[in-house]
């Protein structure tokens, strides 16, 4: 058989049965192959579309997704998503088409070193060189895109090796991989008895929970010590919500409760997290008492930004039950109960203008109970974290590590078809949306029921915020009043939507959208001087939060 009609067979091997992409010269001839393979294939509108729409349907449906790009700028149009997917540790296999081999590195039309360029966003890369070699080179490349710390894989194959004979037909199955090494006595005595010494201790969740599927044992630990927790925003989900000791986010934009919790503890439970500089603020100032046991499939995390009093590297789902005990922290528990309910967000916003944290905690409230949320990079995105509520990881889709505007609408749209029974929402603002709005296109094409909420400041409104407190109210290239008619955009593309610009308008436009049978915009004009708030200014701790409550 033809080397590109393996791929397609490995493909389905693999148990892939949907891939994202954009056809160009020298992928044509894998896309011949996807023809008739047996392998959906959804066309987005830009290469970027398509790998962000992989991530969403990895992210969404705890799979590899898989992408497909030609040579040159289609191949370097997934290089953001490849970055996304290696900061979020997201696991992916994009294939790209290469130039000839035989002219290769003579600047041919549509050539780039891909391979070269995506060393430092990708697990591996790989350039196929002989055709017999791609049996080994697609099973090692879902291995390693799948095990231990997930994320992205590169294959490049030039078009001469696509059109080559293959020597055989048959597909490996994955490699044999060594077992993970078992929890080690001492390591889980250490920690226990830290456990059992401290009196303000507190789980700190990130990402590495949901992709361990390691949620049912996160919530069983937590039950045991009953404890109090906060997690990172890719964590958001993974514990919890109704917990009462639940504190939600932290970080630059935490809740405060949150903040003033981790300042005071004495033991971090850090649990699949890494410390990320928009969690910890002002890294020698961050929870300053604390000692630190570190849990994490990656050893690379442990010691690299705070040295871990007991770091252990194991699968989560054999860690987290061996920590069950029995806590004497009462006095712990209340405090951060009080301050739960001392520092809790109001929504009693005055006058006719429609409040953002409202909003969103009006739509997290009329969603049903099977649903899926990804938003995009910016002020909607923090709201969206702060003020709706996920019980599931997967649940919300956001891109955290690398921040790429842009995400929030192909991301629904893999995420849509990984998830084709939960109802599909994009939380998004007038800047990000514009970074792949093309991909409105692709949800009609494909009658994707996907629910678009645009939150329109007429800003770049995270920037805009800065400019203000921090650039003596300087806004530079962050005004946005020239922006589209974006109900009427929305309607070219065949999507139906409205307009609402008060707050009694929101509730009935909100159901009117979730009782639509297909895709629906709902385009929502808020003030363009709405900050987020607590923010947590460059330079300082956590614990010194900015706060302003003028409007109410």
């Amino acid at each position: 058989m033809k080397a590109t009609e393996f791929i397609v067979n490995a493909l389905r091997k693999q148990g892939v049965t949907q891939v994202f992409g954009y056809p160009g010269g020298a992928i044509m001839p894998l896309y011949d192959a996807l023809y008739d393979g047996g392998v959906a294939h959804l066309l987005a509108r830009h290469e970027q579309g398509a790998i962000m729409a992989a991530l969403g349907y990895a992210r969404a449906g705890a799979r590899v997704g898989v992408c497909i790009a030609t040579s040159g700028p289609g191949a370097t149009n997934l290089v953001t998503g490849l970055a996304e997917a290696m900061a979020d540790s997201i696991p992916v296999v994009a294939f790209t088409g290469q130039v000839p081999s035989a002219l290769i590195g003579v600047d041919t039309f549509q050539e780039v070193d891909i391979l070269g360029m995506t060393l430092s966003c990708t697990k591996h890369s790989f350039l196929v060189e002989d055709q017999n070699d791609l049996d080994r080179i697609i099973a090692e490349a879902f291995t390693i895109a799948t095990t231990g710390r997930p994320g992205p894989v590169l294959i490049d194959i030039p078009k001469d090796i696509q059109l080559a004979e293959m020597a055989c037909e048959t597909v490996s199955e994955l490699p044999a991989l060594p077992p993970l090494d078992g929890l080690v006595d001492d390591e889980v005595a250490a920690a226990r008895a830290l456990l059992h010494a401290a009196k303000k201790p507190i789980l700190y969740v990130g990402g590495g929970v949901g992709m361990a599927n390691a949620v049912p044992e996160l919530r069983a630990l937590a039950a045991a010590l009953d404890i109090p927790m906060v997690c990172t925003l890719k964590g958001i989900g993974s514990a919890d919500p109704e917990h009462p000791y639940y504190l939600g986010m932290l970080g630059m934009h935490g809740l405060k409760a949150a903040n003033l919790a981790v300042q005071e503890s004495d033991l971090l439970i850090a649990v699949g997290a890494r410390f990320d500089d928009r969690v910890t603020g002002k890294l020698d100032e961050f929870a300053p008492h604390a000692k630190v046991i570190h849990l994490d499939i990656d050893a690379c995390e442990h010691h690299k930004l705070r040295v871990a009093n007991v770091a252990i590297t194991t699968d989560l789902k054999l860690i987290l039950p061996a920590l069950k005990m029995t806590l004497n922290i009462a006095p712990w528990r209340l405090h951060t109960l009080e301050m739960k309910v001392d520092t809790a967000f109001r929504y009693d916003h005055p006058g006719i203008a429609i409040y953002a944290p409202l909003l969103l905690k009006q739509l997290s409230a009329s969603l049903p109970e099977d649903h899926l949320v990804a938003c995009d990079v910016g002020q909607h995105q923090m709201w969206t974290a702060q003020h709706m509520t996920f019980t599931q990881p997967e649940n919300l889709l956001s891109s955290a590590g690398f921040g790429t505007m842009g995400f929030g609408l192909p991301a629904a749209v893999g995420a849509a078809l990984a998830r084709p029974d939960a109802m599909p929402v994009v939380v998004t603002g007038d800047g990000s949306i514009m970074m792949n709005i093309q991909e409105l296109v692709t949800i009609n094409r494909a009658k994707l029921p996907i629910k678009i909420v645009l939150i329109d400041n007429q800003r770049l409104g995270m920037v805009r915020q800065w400019q203000t407190l921090f650039f003596d109210g300087r806004l530079s290239q962050t005004i946005l009043d020239d922006n589209p008619d974006f109900v009427a955009l929305a309607a070219a593309c065949g999507i139906p939507g409205e307009t609402v610009v008060v707050k009694e308008q929101v509730q009935p436009a909100m159901d009117r959208m979730l009782a639509s049978d297909g895709a629906y915009f709902l385009h929502v004009q808020i003030s363009e001087q709405e900050n987020v708030w607590p923010l947590v200014p460059p330079g300082v701790n956590n614990g010194e939060m900015l706060e302003q409550y003028d409007e109410f």
